[in-house]
């Protein structure tokens, strides 16, 4: 049986009792056979049975006890008594202590080894969770030493850089990433995190935009790097492709605004030139007949309008994840110039009907205008709130500026001393028209206030009314 599970603490009692018995037994043998032999020696072992369970100050008593007890059922002579007594305590005490001491180091280093084992196992429970969310990561990992060698890449890495390949462990991260390459060589002498992007090239020649994230950490073998690296040319193409078609249906938008002021003077002009179609002199002239071809170029022109492209195709779009990225945007340049949001949007808004990039546009846009219209106010506020209405869903935006002088001229084009080419809230209401949305002007008596209607998303009734 090993020392730990013979000292254990449910052997206390037993042991305690077993070494007062054999104290007992000792001092009756000695007592019995005192003319003859003393055993006194054998108060050792109940001295060692106790050691392992009693404190210090207790063992000492114990040893001093049986020393006196030894001493009591001598026979030697009386005048080394003292000495006597003096070295069987003194070899007592020492025996106790010494193996108390044993005994206590041993489940101080059995302690230690069951804390050592229980941090071991704590630490390959986190290493294998951690290989595990490495290696599950939709994003690249990697970690590269001081020289731009990659020592460890999880699937998701081999995929993008090398697909096909089995392993990229060993090679050089320079034939994936340069900018990282230069990124580990140059910073080994401080502690870093930072990102970066950067031409990224696939093995086999393919470029692709990386985003990496990377930070740098010390080993006994030297700096290490470890990198996230993800491809971001997907997410530029849809960016690209977007952009583009927001730049088409604008230019549409301001061709259909552009259209209606040519037909306005189209109109006017094609009057006059019927009129003057009746005048015997002009019946037979060349330029008279080629101004009507003219305008009726220019009146086919004006009829063009903005209407539905053959791919837009809507989508259900989360009005309060929409409004939460709204707010990220506007509420630092608010802070800049000393303006306040209010924000009292509902929580739990209903998915709406929409195109999200032109939605997004939409608000920014109303947004931007009230900004402007509180320059000159002492008061700068906008609040921005929710109504639920049936079948749709009202965003207002409502400012504390100056105000709108001439409500009825606000969604025509090319306003009057607006801003730039004064088309912004007409190709607002263009926009939310595309996707059976509405923008209207709602009067206040200071300030002014725009509401976004938009459409709720229906969902259909699969029953059969039963």
């Amino acid at each position: 049986m090993e020392l730990s599970s013979i000292y254990a603490r449910k052997n206390r009692t037993p042991f305690l009792l077993t070494a007062a018995l054999l104290i007992l037994l000792i001092a009756a043998i000695d007592w019995l056979t005192k003319p003859y032999i003393s055993i006194g020696f054998l108060y050792l072992f109940p001295i060692m049975l106790i050691a392992g369970f009693l404190p210090r100050w207790q063992i000492v008593v114990v040893a001093l006890v049986c020393a006196v007890l030894q001493e009591l059922f001598s026979e030697l002579p009386s005048s080394e008594a003292i000495t006597r007594l003096l070295m069987a305590s003194t070899g007592f005490v020492g025996t106790g202590l010494f193996v108390s001491e044993i005994i206590r180091s041993r489940h101080l280093a059995l302690e230690h080894l069951e804390e050592v084992e229980t941090h071991s196992k704590l630490r390959q429970d986190a290493e294998e969770q951690l290989r595990i969310l490495v290696d599950s990561s939709p994003a690249a990992i990697v970690t590269i030493n001081s020289s731009g060698q990659i020592l460890l890449a999880n699937e998701a890495s081999r995929y993008l850089l090398a697909p096909g390949d089995s392993d990229i462990v060993g090679q050089s991260i320079a034939e994936f990433l340069p900018a990282l390459q230069s990124a580990v060589q140059t910073q080994q002498s401080k502690q870093f995190r930072t990102e970066l992007r950067c031409r990224g090239k696939r093995r086999g020649g393919e470029a692709f935009l990386a985003a990496v994230w990377f930070s740098n950490y010390t080993t006994s073998q030297g700096p290490r790097l470890a990198a996230i690296i993800v491809d971001l040319s997907e997410d530029l193409r849809d960016r690209e492709d977007l952009s583009l078609d927001y730049l088409l249906k604008n230019t549409r938008i301001l061709m259909g605004a552009v259209g209606h002021e040519i037909r306005n003077v189209c109109g006017a002009v094609l009057v006059v030139h019927k009129n003057l179609s009746r005048l015997p002199s002009l019946q037979d002239n060349e330029d008279f007949r080629a101004l009507g071809t003219l305008l009726k170029g220019l009146e086919k022109l004006s009829e063009m309008e903005l209407l539905p492209s053959p791919g837009n195709s809507l989508a259900s779009i989360e009005l309060t994840s929409l409004l939460d990225e709204l707010r990220v945007v506007i509420e630092p340049s608010y802070r800049e110039v000393g303006a306040q949001i209010v924000w009292r949007v509902q929580d739990d808004l209903p998915l709406v009907s929409g195109d999200r990039y032109g939605l997004q546009q939409v608000f920014l846009n109303l947004v931007r205008n009230s900004q402007r219209a509180m320059e000159a106010t002492i008061k700068k506020q906008l609040t921005i709130s929710s109504d639920l209405q049936p079948n749709s869903v009202v965003i207002r935006f409502e400012d504390t500026g100056v105000g709108i002088s001439s409500p009825d001229e606000l969604f025509k084009p090319f306003q009057q001393g607006a801003n730039a080419t004064g088309l912004g809230l007409y190709v607002s209401r263009a926009i939310l028209g595309s996707f059976g949305g509405e923008l209207r002007f709602e009067p206040r008596n200071e300030g002014c206030c725009f509401a976004v209607r938009l459409p709720a998303v229906r969902y259909e009734d699969d029953s059969n009314g039963e």
